[in-house]
């Protein structure tokens, strides 16, 4: 039996890391044979599905389906959890969809986004009833042949155009999808795109969704509510030129930034809200349906990866803990540490936080083959020593889900945990480890010899 420490406080976000972090040791979980392993807070991820919930239910009584990015984190038991926590999937390719159907998630609970959707994939999420986002006019085109094709067979799902509102670029450019050249959706402030957007719902009545998406971390709330607030203006001209309400739902995105310095969640649901309601008064006053597709902002407090410290060594002054973990599972971090700093929180051998020790600048390396493979560069922590654990929080999207498979490294177990009455964490496997014959199987082991003559 399970027993919840309420809500993912600063507080209570550490001790249930620490404890979780001493029974992973305690159970073998991450040892000598499995030096790296991801760990998953069940409790944290059904309070933020709660948290995010409850803050739009308080300004709105029009129908709000919370559609989690499965980018953020593709595994089958946590867009699960998240479905029965209430929310929906939000899919951009076969495979996100094929996960999303594993994990139960309706059809009528699933949007379809992509810059680059095949006729088979929109045949297919009109056949199924999922409801589309078209990214351009010639994605309409297509569209039209099939919207033609399955009526009478099925109902048309709801089908909706995404638009670029072009409101600028946050802190990374890579994350800012509303920029004056984003390859997103249709530039809005392009000559002449707006009248045929306007003209293009105006041609198309089954037209009745209207989707954008300003970009998520390094993007500030207020160009994330302006961006919205430019769809929202659209879709009423477009519903005044039309004479009735043709626009029935706005798809707002999502993107909500992640605080990565401490275990604050920082900026909330709650505060987003209220931008909203400031920026765009008429958002929530029940004329519109809302879809909203957060995923980072879901999962990433709750993620936590674990690595062993195998050896300690010292090059130029500089001491280095070298771990196992590195650019196979923070990427991002690894090619661009100033983007996406991540914390690194020092536990000994038997997984007990490293205390009461004076800090020590040192560099943390991962297992790959290259100088760049480092978690963290000149950071002061207690010194480590080879068998301590360095865990690295904030992981919970975008990180262990997404296995780079540089020097042919697994991909490590994955693991939900729950706190129980008796004081201990239970454990439950979301994915287990790669094997080595896993390894070699992806990589053409059946077949050695189809280059050879």
């Amino acid at each position: 039996m399970t027993s919840s420490l309420g809500t993912t406080s600063p507080n209570r976000r550490e001790h249930a890391r620490d404890r979780a972090v001493r029974a992973a040791v305690a159970q073998g979980l991450l040892s000598a044979a499995e030096p790296v392993v991801a760990l998953l807070d069940t409790t944290g991820i059904r309070a933020s599905a709660a948290a995010l919930t409850s803050a739009f239910a308080a300004v709105t009584d029009a129908p709000v389906l919370h559609a989690f990015a499965v980018k953020a984190a593709p595994l089958v038991p946590v867009l699960r959890l998240l479905y029965e926590a209430g929310l929906g999937a939000e899919v951009a390719s076969p495979g996100e969809l094929a996960l999303a159907r594993a994990a139960g998630v309706p059809p009528s609970r699933t949007v379809l986004d992509s810059p680059a959707k095949t006729r088979d994939e929109l045949r297919q999420a009109l056949t199924l009833g999922i409801a589309v986002n078209a990214d351009n006019f010639q994605e309409l085109d297509r569209l039209d042949a099939l919207v033609a094709l399955v009526h009478g067979t099925t109902a048309v799902p709801a089908i909706g155009l995404r638009v670029n509102p072009q409101v600028g670029a946050g802190a990374i450019g890579a994350l800012s999808t509303a920029t004056a050249t984003s390859k997103f959706g249709v530039a809005l402030r392009d000559e002449g795109a707006r009248e045929a957007v306007v003209q293009a719902y105006l041609d198309r009545p089954w037209l009745t969704r209207l989707h954008t998406h300003t970009g998520s971390q390094g993007v500030p709330l207020p160009l994330m509510a302006e961006g919205v607030g430019a769809a929202h203006a659209l879709a009423e001209e477009i519903n005044e030129r039309a004479g009735r309400r043709q626009i029935d739902t706005l798809d707002i995105g999502g993107g909500l930034p992640v605080n990565f310095a401490s275990d604050e969640d920082t900026p909330d649901y709650a505060t987003y809200v209220r931008q909203l309601a400031a920026t765009v008064p008429g958002l929530f006053d029940g004329r519109y349906a809302l879809v909203t597709e957060f995923g980072r902002s879901l999962l990433a407090k709750h993620g936590t990866i674990l690595a062993r410290v195998e050896y300690t060594k010292t090059s130029g002054g500089r001491p280095i803990a070298v771990t196992h973990a590195g650019v196979q599972l923070a990427t991002r971090t690894v090619y661009a540490p100033e983007s996406w700093p991540l914390r690194i929180l020092a536990y000994d051998a038997e997984g007990r936080p490293r205390r009461g020790e004076p800090p020590v600048v040192q560099d943390v390396a991962g297992p790959a083959c290259f100088a760049g493979d480092l978690l963290a560069t000149g950071r002061a922590l207690p010194p480590l020593r080879p068998g301590d654990v360095v865990a690295v929080p904030d992981t919970g999207a975008y990180y262990f889900a997404h296995h780079y498979a540089y020097n042919s490294l697994p991909r490590p177990a994955v693991y939900g945990f729950t706190p129980t009455d008796e004081g201990g964490v239970a454990f439950s496997t979301v994915r287990r480890a790669q094997t080595v014959e896993q390894i070699v199987a992806e990589s053409g082991g059946d077949r050695p010899d189809a280059l050879s003559s």
